[in-house]
């Protein structure tokens, strides 16, 4: 069974008031995903794919933070939208792209109390210790702060507490939207090696949206690449991630992309008109 089941799904964000074209008519935004099915096994997964392809919003719907115009998602059989909040928490938990926390409590306070009232109640075991709460925290690089206010730490440190935070609770799965934005470079492949290493032995899937498509590439068991017309690819990142399957997603050669993918169009394009003639992308 996938763990992800996308049922004739569409989505549309609502307008945003005050929001006109040159006429002064309100501007309706069109559907991210129209009438959409498909299935997504637990894995240790890459979602992939240029800017405003609808990565975030197909996370944010497979963990029921967003709920489909029509259709249905359903995470290990449940329709996840139907659920509680708690029961839904329990079933998935998510790292939302620049997310902060609203308190001043001390980062050992924050993490006991998610460690003990989430599904694992404060007893599990690690997959290299005998005590998973320890062993996150030595990962995560989190001893020098654990007696800091959440409101005193660097961005690096929110980052790492949130992933402390998403193993801690002991969801079925986990979804993460830039959970490494701030991090250093030797932490992010620390934490994913970590992290892929963790799904793989407590077969907890895990769902990661990132710019940097060497590491995605490099970590990543499974890889779905979303394509701006919702196309999609979905296979381990050597099936995947060919020069031939980026340059058709992307728009541009493979090499221009240089690992990342946090460009905008508008840099993209002023890069492809760059180029000679003779070397600009049928796009």
């Amino acid at each position: 069974m996938n763990f992800i089941e996308f049922e004739d799904v569409t989505f549309s964000y609502p307008p945003v008031e005050g929001d006109l074209d040159e006429n002064g008519n309100q501007i309706v935004p069109a559907a991210v995903f129209e009438h959409f099915s498909g299935g997504i096994p637990g894995a240790f997964t890459s979602i992939i794919g240029p800017n405003g392809c609808g990565k975030s919003t197909l996370m944010l719907l497979a963990s029921g933070r967003l709920v489909p115009s029509s259709g249905k998602v359903r995470l290990l059989g449940q329709d996840i939208a139907s659920l509680g909040e708690e029961q839904r928490c329990l079933l998935a938990s998510v790292i939302y792209q620049n997310m902060e926390f609203e308190s001043n409590d001390k980062v050992e306070n924050l993490l006991s109390f998610v460690y003990k009232n989430g599904a694992l109640k404060a007893n599990s075991k690690g997959i290299k210790s005998q005590d998973l709460f320890s062993e996150v925290v030595e990962q995560f690089e989190l001893s020098s702060v654990m007696n800091h206010g959440l409101s005193e730490i660097s961005k690096g440190e929110n980052q790492r507490i949130l992933l402390a935070f998403s193993l801690l609770y002991g969801s079925a799965g986990i979804f993460m939207d830039e959970p490494m934005f701030a991090m250093e470079n030797r932490q992010k492949e620390s934490a994913l090696e970590y992290l892929r290493s963790y799904s793989q032995e407590t077969k907890t899937p895990m769902f990661l949206s990132m710019h940097e498509l060497d590491l995605s590439k490099k970590y990543s068991e499974k890889v779905l690449l979303i394509h701006p017309n919702k196309d999609m690819s979905y296979g381990t990142p050597d099936e995947v991630m060919t020069s031939d399957e980026l340059e058709k997603a992307y728009g541009i050669p493979a090499a221009m992309l240089k690992h990342s993918e946090d460009m905008t169009r508008e840099i993209l394009s002023q890069q492809s008109e760059a180029l000679s003639p003779q070397k600009k992308p049928n796009v």
